[in-house]
């Protein structure tokens, strides 16, 4: 049934829907003692049905026209027993050509002689809600792609110097978004060595327009230390001056440390080839001298009949020999750097490995009265392989012994350093030193020897240099002549 049937007492009401169909809308009315359903022409028409050309029935709006979802909408707005009028709904109803449009439709109640009346306007805001929700969507899809990318928003005042923070800004941070940050507040997030990094180039930003992409070390307020991107873009006004500096604040910890370890692992195999190189012709080089001259000798034995002289040349066999030997150990003792690696770390005590090889080496020290002095308080333990510790500490103790001035009274001295998760050993002497500039880039080379001393084999320190560096260590070494040496060995 459409209202243009009825029989309408209210003329008012019956001038209204007239008026309503005339500008694509329609309305509907329901009685809630007779079940009676009414359409306007105009609900007709907005459907894009002729009038009466479909059942005016609730069987018909319900079961065919109104979508399926937006039925418990529809109905909770019916059965509403506010005093005030309802909110508009919004509702999807079937169209004759077009499918499922989207329509905004007002409920009101009202009692009159017929019994209690629910009825209301449609109107179609098919192509306005179609645009919302692709905003919707778009403002998601943002909002998922700063998710994924782990960055948010920030801008300074240039005249201000206020800070505004986004949402995912505070994120990052580890923050609520209700605490309102200044610059110097937020610099401060930054781990120390960077502060001045970054609080340089907002400054730069401000007074010299200058734009930054940095990354830095930060702190989160829940004390995760991470990587992030810092970049800032100056905005100018029209006589050049900085008025505002936009940019992001991106978290790439997982990322950035990626490519640390990556670029760790690259050093490391560069390192190793580099050493085995070295190897190769250390092995190459030695073997072949020794083989040259052992064949030679033997060549001569042959060829010599009086018995002296092939006396004297097995002599130099038996020299040669020996010096092979002890070239193969040495190339031994390299070999098991590379094996004992795989070896699992301990606990070691310092002090307890250090008096340690103080009792093994006593009458070295006796023998030229050295004074030796310890500390490790800062660091007393390591995880370390207890094979390699030994030998580090004995061969530089011995090199100082060895190398000890002899005008005065041996000192050497050892002690940890601990700086930002590191550990360092420091070992120094008062001996007879090294000229660096003439030896600085041999000090740590195979049979490399700086002075005359006939014990000096030129194998401790490479040996030494190997180890530390086997696992992920450095040594550096600190030396003048006649004054003295130190090592820094960062350990790990």
């Amino acid at each position: 049934m459409s209202f243009s049937e009825d029989k309408f007492s209210d003329d008012s009401r019956l001038h209204l829907a007239q008026i309503i169909d005339n500008i694509n809308a329609g309305i509907w009315e329901y009685n809630i003692n007779t079940r009676a359903i009414k359409w306007s022409a105009g609900f007709y028409s907005i459907l894009g049905y002729e009038t009466n050309e479909i059942e005016c029935s609730n069987h018909i709006f319900f079961d065919h026209l109104l979508y399926h979802q937006d039925k418990a909408v529809f109905l909770n707005a019916l059965s509403d027993q506010g005093t005030t009028p309802a909110k508009p709904i919004q509702i999807r109803l079937l169209t004759k050509s077009s499918g499922y449009h989207w329509f905004e439709s007002t409920i009101k109640r009202q009692h009159d002689r017929n019994g209690q009346i629910i009825y209301g306007s449609i109107i179609n805001i098919n192509q306005y809600k179609q645009a919302e929700l692709r905003a919707a969507r778009n403002d998601q899809h943002y909002g998922d792609t700063i998710r994924i990318a782990k960055l948010g928003s920030w801008e300074i005042d240039a005249a201000s110097l206020n800070l505004t923070l986004s949402k995912q800004i505070y994120d990052i941070f580890e923050l609520q978004s209700e605490i309102k940050l200044s610059i110097e507040e937020a610099v401060s997030f930054f781990e120390p060595p960077y502060r001045p990094v970054i609080q340089n180039a907002i400054n730069n930003a401000l007074e010299f327009c200058q734009p930054y992409d940095l990354e830095l070390l930060f702190r989160t307020a829940k004390n995760h230390v991470i990587w992030v991107r810092a970049k800032g873009v100056p905005i100018i006004n029209e006589y050049g001056r900085c008025v505002t500096i936009r940019g992001i604040l991106q978290d790439i910890d997982s990322n950035k440390r990626k490519g640390l370890s990556l670029e760790s692992s690259l050093n490391l195999l560069t390192d190793q080839n580099r050493r085995l190189q070295n190897f190769a012709y250390i092995v190459s080089h030695n073997l072949r001298s020794h083989t040259g001259n052992l064949q030679f000798m033997v060549n001569l034995y042959e060829e010599t009949e009086l018995e002296e002289d092939r006396t004297e040349i097995f002599a130099h066999i038996k020299s040669i020999s020996s010096s092979l030997n002890a070239t193969i150990e040495h190339l031994n003792e390299i070999v098991k750097i590379q094996t004992e690696i795989t070896n699992e770390r301990s606990i070691i005590n310092f002090e307890a490995i250090f008096n340690n090889i103080q009792s093994a080496i006593k009458s070295n020290i006796e023998a030229v009265n050295a004074r030796i002095e310890y500390d490790f308080s800062q660091s007393p333990q390591i995880s370390y392989i207890p094979a390699y510790m030994e030998s580090i500490l004995q061969n530089l103790l011995t090199n100082a012994l060895k190398y000890s001035h002899p005008d005065r009274q041996p000192l050497i001295k050892c002690h940890t350093l601990k700086e930002r998760n590191h550990i360092y050993l420091i070992f120094e002497d008062n001996g007879i030193g090294i000229d660096l500039d003439r030896y600085g880039d041999k000090v740590f080379g195979m049979y490399k020897t700086f002075h005359q001393n006939p014990d000096a084999k030129g194998i401790g320190l490479f040996i030494t240099r190997n180890q530390i560096e086997a696992l992920g260590g450095t040594i550096k070494v600190e030396s003048t002549v006649n004054i003295g040496t130190k090592f820094t060995i960062k350990l790990v």
